[in-house]
C-alpha cells in the first residue's frame, strides 16, 4: 500500500476582499483519481481548492484557498507520501498588490499587475528523492510537446496531457506520457474511468514493486 498526495481543484487570488483570478476546474478529476486510487487500497491525503463537490468522507482533506497555501499544505503533506499526482488546476499569476478595500469603479480601464505564482508540482519534485510525482498538463496547441516539456522542466515521472474542454466537465480525454516521450496509455469517457486507467498505468510504473 501507498500513501499518496492528491492536489485538486482551483485556487484563488484575491484582488481585492470580493473580486479573485480562478478558472473552471470542478476538481472532479481529483476526486475521481481519489476513489481510483482507494479502490486498489491506497491510502490518500488530498489538498483541494474550493469546488462544490463532496469528496470521499473517509479521505484525509486539507482545504486550502490560494496557490500559496495548497504549497504550503501540499509540501508538509508530501513528507509522509511515497508519490503525489497533482491533478490541481492552481491559479498560475496572483496580484503584486492585494487591495484592502474593494476596487472602485471609476469608468475607466483598470490595470492589474500580476506575477506568476509558485509551480507547486516543479517545487515539490526538486527534492522528491525516492518519491515518484505525476502532473498533468492543460494545453490549447502543440499538446504532446509542450506537455513533454512541462514533464521534464518539473522533473515528474509521468505527465497526464488533457485539454480545455476537461474543465468543469464530466468527462475527459487524456493521455498519459512517460519520459521517453512514450504514450502509455490514452483514455476517454467519463473521469471516474479515464482516473482508473490513469491509475492503471501509475500502480505498473511507480506503485508496483516500490511498496
Amino acid at each position: 500500500m501507498a500513501r499518496i498526495l492528491i492536489t485538486s481543484g482551483p485556487t484563488r487570488q484575491y484582488l481585492d476582499p470580493v473580486r479573485y483570478l480562478t478558472n473552471a476546474s470542478s476538481g472532479r478529476m481529483g476526486r475521481a483519481l481519489v476513489e481510483a486510487a482507494q479502490q486498489r487500497g491506497h491510502e490518500v491525503v488530498l489538498v483541494t481548492g474550493p469546488v462544490d463537490i463532496e469528496y470521499p468522507e473517509d479521505v484525509e482533506t486539507l482545504r486550502v484557498v490560494s496557490t500559496e497555501e495548497m504549497l504550503a499544505a501540499a509540501r508538509e503533506a508530501f513528507a509522509s507520501c511515497d508519490g503525489m499526482i497533482g491533478a490541481a488546476a492552481p491559479c498560475d499569476y496572483r496580484p503584486v498588490r492585494v487591495e484592502e478595500g474593494k476596487i472602485a469603479k471609476t469608468g475607466e480601464p483598470l490595470a492589474l499587475q500580476l506575477i506568476e505564482t509558485d509551480d507547486i508540482v516543479a517545487t515539490l519534485a526538486e527534492n522528491k528523492g525516492g518519491k515518484w510525482v505525476v502532473g498533468f498538463a492543460l494545453e490549447t496547441e502543440d499538446h504532446r510537446l509542450r506537455a513533454l516539456a512541462k514533464l521534464e522542466r518539473k522533473s515528474c515521472d509521468l505527465m497526464v496531457l488533457n485539454g480545455p474542454e476537461a474543465m468543469h466537465s464530466l468527462e475527459n480525454h487524456v493521455e498519459v506520457l512517460d519520459a521517453a516521450g512514450n504514450v502509455l496509455g490514452t483514455f476517454a469517457g467519463p473521469k471516474e474511468e479515464v482516473a482508473r486507467g490513469i491509475f492503471t498505468i501509475i500502480q505498473a510504473q511507480l506503485i508496483a514493486g516500490r511498496s
